[in-house]
Parts: structure tokens; C-alpha cells; sequence
């Protein structure tokens, strides 16, 4: 892997089916899918032991793939609240999966994702899938749609978090011109 590529697990969250996918690019390069699934648990499983299977399975796939970063599903209001505590604590499992392997983490918006795969923060699931499947070349989109909304979470990050790099080092730059300015 070159400098400038980025292995990113993306990681949409939820209690019973929590959407994982491991791409690998660089910002304006060709992105490669290096693995994507869905980590299931029983909803007649006790909670704990089903965060407890969730954390256990993330971390599987934070040691075999080492990404650089995580990029997470920004948890988001909707009406059922019992829905959004799921994936809040999905959400949270997997921001200690990161926290415990020492794993950058940022977390994104669904309109964030939906615009940067699709140019729409508007975007149905059907879009995102197919331009998911036309950015990693694949055959069909994974399935369930979980899987493919981690790869989207992913290829968004690695979109995003190259331009702000760029603005970081730019920045960077600029400040230090100033201090030398300002010493004079």
C-alpha cells in the first residue's frame, strides 16, 4: 500500500444487523473492496451478550483487516426510538472497538454519505447501492443493504477524509508561514 492509500472499515451500525465493508484507495485512485458482511445477533439474546458478540465480531475484523481508520454511521433521530437506542448502542460498540485498538475514528451522516457516493444528500438506497457497485466494479451490490451502506460509509470517508487532510496540511503551512512572520 502506497502512502497515500487508505484501508477504511466502515461500519453501519445496528443491534440486529450491523453492516461492515473494508475498502482500500487513495483520494482520485481506483478503490478496492477487501471485505464486506454483516455481523448478525438474535433479538432473543439478552442485550448484553448480543453487545457483547457485536464488540467480539468488529474486533475480528479490526485485527484481520487493520484499517487506518474507522469510519461510523452518525447516529440519527428517527421515530423509533427503539431503533435508535439499537444502533446507538451499536454505534457505541463500535467506537470502543476503535478506542481499544487505537483506530482513528470519524463518523459521518447518512446525507454526508448518500453526497458523497451520489453527489445527493437525497439519495435512496437504491442509488447509493448502484454507485457503490459501479465505484468497487462489482458484479451486484452485497446484500443485506447494511453491507452495502458500510462500503458507502467507507468509500465517503475516503473521499472526505482526503480533502480534509489537504486542508490540514494546508493549513499547517500556513500557520507556521505566520509564526515565522510574526517572529520577525
Amino acid at each position: 500500500m502506497s502512502q497515500t492509500q487508505k484501508r477504511i472499515l466502515g461500519v453501519d451500525p445496528g443491534l440486529t444487523r450491523c453492516g461492515v465493508g473494508v475498502i482500500e484507495g487513495a483520494v482520485g485512485g481506483k478503490i478496492k473492496l477487501i471485505g464486506v458482511g454483516v455481523i448478525m445477533t438474535d433479538s432473543d439474546t439478552a442485550l448484553e451478550h448480543r453487545l457483547l458478540q457485536l464488540e467480539q465480531e468488529l474486533t475480528k475484523w479490526v485485527v484481520a483487516h487493520k484499517p487506518d481508520v474507522i469510519a461510523i454511521e452518525r447516529v440519527f433521530s428517527q421515530h423509533n426510538v427503539r431503533t435508535v437506542m439499537g444502533t446507538g448502542q451499536a454505534a457505541g460498540i463500535a467506537l470502543l472497538v476503535a478506542a481499544k485498538s487505537d483506530t482513528p475514528v470519524i463518523m459521518h451522516t447518512p446525507s454526508e454519505v448518500k453526497a458523497a457516493v451520489t453527489g445527493s444528500g437525497r439519495a435512496n438506497k437504491v442509488q447509493v447501492a448502484q454507485m457503490v457497485v459501479k465505484l468497487l466494479n462489482l458484479k451486484e451490490a452485497p446484500k443485506p443493504v447494511d453491507a452495502t451502506d458500510a462500503l458507502a460509509l467507507a468509500i465517503c470517508n475516503l473521499w472526505r477524509g482526503g480533502g480534509n487532510a489537504k486542508i490540514e496540511s494546508a493549513l499547517k503551512v500556513e500557520r507556521s508561514r505566520i509564526a515565522k512572520l510574526a517572529k520577525r
